[in-house]
């Protein structure tokens, strides 16, 4: 066996090759400079549907990227085969930086947030007022999610042939969310139709709701070229219906410029990712307010400064209530 003494020259070294090839492994990345941009539709067990110069193509996830995925809504930037043909496979190279994220976690107590959209300026909050009846700490938890991510309200009420909506008109008056009531005969004929879409032109709108509520319905109505399976029928022990909308799915909006991402029926809108500070933001009115409080203020305490500042006339007591309302939604149950 050889033996190198301390004046060694590089004749005498013997390098190994590399096993996987004689490629020098480098951590310098390719930037990708001409890769062709697209939008994130779909995605469907590690394969993503994106919009390329208007044609759809099937991409997977660059391993350079590492555990980053990709959601719909996102902007990405894609190489390799874009022909958008049969078997062929595109590869997402980036992921643009996001404007708005509408997050969410399993439960309360699951540190595990899943990303449901990005980039969408609206969440449509789809409520039935009966048959399955209106859930508000849902309608709760989503109007925080949504007002954490970036997104704009919207509470959309559908089957107002079975009951009115006056109690949520009341219960959400005090937040100036914008509404649409919606009737089972409206959405047959599209009048609903079109009343909802007057709030989506030249917007991504996310939809949300809880099975059985006509999210999917509205969604057909509203794009009726990509018709997608009416939701099934609703269990009459637990108001239940079947989830058809398994994954969520971009569409363009039929007869405006916008988007609408039907997303799967949820059952639970966990918040641990929330942070119940930033839920302050989304009550501008209140938030002069808050120069008084103490450091690291919850808003809902005995010596929160807002209780004597909306007492002097700031502000409107009710709204003082509606915002403690929200922050209290992770110490509830959805169903309460």
């Amino acid at each position: 066996m050889r033996r190198y003494g301390k004046h060694t020259d590089e004749d005498d070294i013997r390098s190994r090759p590399n096993r996987k090839g004689n490629r020098p492994r480098t951590n310098i990345r390719p930037k990708h400079e001409g890769a062709a941009e697209g939008l994130v539709l779909t995605v469907d067990r590690g394969r993503l549907t994106c919009l390329v110069d208007g044609s759809p193509i099937i991409a997977m996830k660059a391993r350079e990227l590492g555990r980053k995925a990709a959601v719909v809504g996102d902007r990405v930037a894609l190489v390799g085969d874009l022909s958008g043909k049969k078997d062929t496979l595109a590869r997402i190279v980036r992921i643009e930086e996001r404007t708005s994220v509408l997050r969410r976690t399993a439960d309360d107590d699951d540190p595990y947030e899943r990303v449901v959209v990005a980039n969408a300026d609206q969440l449509a909050i789809v409520t039935a007022l009966a048959d399955p009846e209106p859930r508000p700490r849902l309608i709760d938890r989503c109007l925080v999610a949504a007002y954490d991510g970036g997104l704009e309200p919207l509470l959309v009420m559908t089957k107002s042939d079975l009951a009115p909506p006056d109690k949520l008109l009341e219960l959400y008056g005090d937040l100036d969310i914008p509404y649409v009531v919606t009737s089972r005969a409206e959405l047959d004929d599209g009048a609903a139709a079109d009343r909802v879409r007057e709030h989506l032109d030249g917007k991504v709108t996310a939809f949300v709701g809880h099975s059985g509520v006509g999210k999917t319905t509205l969604v057909n109505a509203l794009v009726p070229e990509d018709r997608r399976r009416v939701t099934g029928h609703v269990n009459a022990v637990t108001g239940r219906g079947r989830h058809t909308t398994t994954s969520a799915l971009a569409l363009p909006l039929a007869g405006g410029d916008g988007w609408v991402v039907d997303t799967p029926g949820v059952r639970s809108f966990g918040l641990a990712h929330i942070d119940p500070s930033r839920v302050i933001h989304a009550f501008p009115d209140l938030k002069p307010g808050t120069e008084g409080c103490p450091r690291a203020c919850s808003h809902d305490e005995p010596d929160c400064a807002l209780d004597p500042w909306v007492a002097e006339g700031h502000a409107d007591p009710a709204r003082l209530y509606s915002l403690r309302r929200l922050l209290a939604t992770r110490e509830r149950k959805e169903g309460d």
